[in-house]
């Protein structure tokens, strides 16, 4: 599977993947952005492949109804019912404890409209679960995935999310009306 995503994504799509995700560290949380379009999800999966690891998911529970929810849990993605009230940070947490090796990626957004800030939950996942978050760009721009080194956050969230705002800012999404750079100036204080 690596050598066909490799050939798709850097001979017939022109991509290319920097850095690439880190393969000797156990734990890490992905963020990628920005999330513009339904080719993101592609894009990210193919990435993935060519770099050889397991990066888990979650994903809407309509994607993994039949015919081709096999197809999205066989990617590494687990069903998620937005409906319903759950603890979704300390259900990952717990997974990030109860395993000796687990990679997870979300995108901040939590959609592929724009939005003027980003959902938290992800930070405090790998605040909770002690685990680097590892940075990925899907920059439409320069048809490249960027990765970068894992980022052991700080004890300031506003000096992480400017970390966090340096990195991404000017990424081009497939849509980039859909990103809006200044998504650090108003996130909610933890408690």
């Amino acid at each position: 599977m690596q050598s066909i995503s490799k050939f798709i994504l850097f001979n017939v799509l022109g991509w290319k993947v920097v850095n690439g995700f880190p393969k000797d560290l156990n734990k890490y949380l992905v963020i990628a952005g920005p999330h513009t379009s339904n080719w993101d999800f592609p894009l990210a999966i193919l990435a993935r492949f060519s770099q050889g690891v397991m990066i888990n998911f979650i994903g809407k529970k309509s994607l993994f109804k039949p015919p081709f929810g096999f197809f999205f849990k066989a990617l590494g993605g687990t069903p998620v019912d937005r409906t319903k009230s759950k603890n979704m940070v300390q259900a990952l947490i717990d997974v990030y404890d109860s395993n000796e090796k687990f990679v997870f990626a979300i995108s901040p957004e939590g959609t592929r409209k724009k939005v003027s800030t980003w959902k938290t939950g992800f930070y405090h996942v790998a605040k909770g679960a002690n685990v680097p978050i590892v940075m990925a760009t899907l920059d439409f721009g320069n048809k490249q995935v960027y990765v970068n080194d894992p980022y052991y956050l700080t004890d300031n969230m506003q000096e992480d999310f400017n970390y966090f705002h340096d990195f991404f800012k000017d990424i081009k999404g497939k849509n980039p009306d859909q990103f809006d750079p200044d998504f650090h100036l108003n996130i909610k204080k933890s408690k």
